[in-house]
């Protein structure tokens, strides 16, 4: 016979606690903080190493971009891809360009390529002896294209290696390398592909083709004959 005993009684479970009004807010404010910091460093390393935004402000690029509008700039694709002609490209001012230590950024068109040689005449623009066609130049009321003209005496140049020339679509509002010659691809900062501000405006940048003309190739030294040196006037439009 089994023997028989008086049920235990089980100690009920200890009821559960609900944190404290304090360690809610605690807990909120940490992950808003947690979601704040985490954005600031996606949007750090966006804007440093991917895209940044950029607000043109001069009138070298009228009527392709003007002043106030908002174009995005590819910092990623240059590290393998490098800038070709028709590009637009945003690059720091050379040296002694900057005004009352402004140092906003230039925005201009890659005209000729590392090897290239660009030469001005008759009002157009020459690259390794092929007359550029230039339908973004900027156009006077009736229509007609500005003429390229040089700006410093200087009407030939040869682009030294890791260099590129460069000139605004607005041409007699654009100081640029007729001016203060070739700038070095390590000042550009990346390459203008999207206008998306204003919206009715929004599309991408495309760049141009140039008929006849193909990329440069080879050294300086066995492409064209040494030209002289680059000119040193300065002027304050940009």
């Amino acid at each position: 016979m089994t023997p028989s005993y008086p049920p235990v009684e089980q100690p009920a479970p200890p009821a559960p606690t609900s944190p404290s009004p304090g360690r809610r807010t605690l807990g909120c404010l940490f992950e808003i903080l947690e979601t704040v910091v985490l954005t600031v460093v996606i949007f750090f390393v966006i804007q440093t190493f991917i895209a940044q935004p950029y607000q043109v402000r001069q009138q070298s690029m009228q009527r392709t971009l003007e002043p106030g509008e908002y174009v995005l700039v590819d910092k990623l694709t240059p590290h393998w891809d490098d800038y070709s002609r028709g590009d637009i490209v945003v690059f720091e001012p050379p040296e002694g360009w900057s005004l009352d230590g402004d140092r906003t950024p230039f925005i201009k068109r890659v005209i000729g390529e590392s090897g290239d040689t660009v030469e001005l005449r008759d009002g157009g623009v020459w690259v390794n002896g092929v007359e550029l066609v230039e339908s973004y130049v900027y156009r006077e009321l009736d229509g007609s294209p500005q003429p390229t003209d040089p700006t410093s005496g200087q009407s030939r140049w040869q682009v030294p290696p890791g260099e590129i020339f460069v000139m605004g679509d607005h041409r007699e509002a654009s100081a640029d390398s007729r001016t203060f010659g070739p700038v070095p691809e390590s000042s550009v900062i990346g390459r203008a592909f999207l206008r998306y501000w204003p919206l009715e405006a929004f599309g991408i940048l495309q760049t141009p083709a140039y008929p006849g003309l193909e990329p440069a190739s080879g050294s300086v030294d066995d492409r064209v004959p040494e030209v002289a040196g680059w000119p040193v006037g300065r002027s304050r439009a940009a």
